[in-house]
C-alpha cells in the first residue's frame, strides 16, 4: 500500500474531521439549551471521533481544520451553514434538538459509507467501521428518547436494522 493519501482519501479526512466536531458543537450547544444528559455523553463521544480522525491526520501529514478549535466555527463553509440550522432548529424545542441529532448520525452514516468505498487503506477503514458504529448507537439513542424518526439521508431499511437492534460494542 503506498504510504501516501490520494485526494481522495486527505479530502475524505479533512471533511470528517469537521463533520465530527459539528457534531459535538451542536450537541454541546442543545446540552447548555436543555441540559439533557444525552446531549453530554454524546457530545464526549464525538470528541473522542474527533481525536481518531486527528490521529490519521497527524499520521498523513494534512493540516487539521479544527486547528483552533472554536465552538460552532468551521472552515468548510456547507458545515457552518449546516450548524446555523440546526442550531436555530435546534432552539425551537427539545424535541427538534433530538430530531437534529438523530439527523446529524443519519447523514454521518451515509458520508462515512462513500468514504469507506473511496480507500482500502486498513487503518482509513477502521476508523470508519469505529465511527459508523458510534453513529448507529447514536442514531438508536436519539430515536430511543424521540420515539420516531424518518431517516434522511440513508435507506429506510437501513434504518431499521439499526434501531431493530441492540447497540453495539464498538472497537478502539
Amino acid at each position: 500500500m503506498p504510504t501516501v493519501l490520494t485526494e481522495q482519501e486527505q479530502l475524505d479526512l479533512i471533511f470528517l474531521r469537521e463533520e465530527e466536531k459539528l457534531a459535538r458543537d451542536v450537541y454541546i450547544y442543545s446540552f447548555q439549551k436543555y441540559n439533557l444528559s444525552i446531549f453530554s455523553s454524546i457530545s464526549n463521544s464525538e470528541q473522542s471521533h474527533m481525536n481518531r480522525v486527528l490521529t490519521l491526520l497527524n499520521k498523513y501529514g494534512i493540516s487539521d481544520p479544527v486547528e483552533n478549535d472554536v465552538e460552532g466555527v468551521f472552515q468548510n463553509p456547507d458545515l457552518q451553514y449546516l450548524y446555523n440550522e440546526l442550531t436555530t432548529k435546534s432552539d425551537s424545542s427539545l424535541n427538534h434538538a433530538l430530531e437534529v441529532g438523530a439527523t446529524i448520525e443519519d447523514l454521518d452514516i451515509s458520508d462515512i459509507k462513500i468514504f469507506i468505498n473511496n480507500t482500502t487503506r486498513t487503518d482509513l477503514l477502521d476508523t470508519y467501521d469505529n465511527l459508523t458504529c458510534g453513529s448507529r448507537n447514536h442514531l438508536r439513542s436519539f430515536v430511543g428518547q424521540l420515539g420516531t424518526y424518518t431517516p434522511v439521508f440513508i435507506t429506510q431499511s437501513e434504518y431499521d436494522a439499526i434501531v431493530g437492534s441492540p447497540n453495539e460494542q464498538c472497537g478502539n
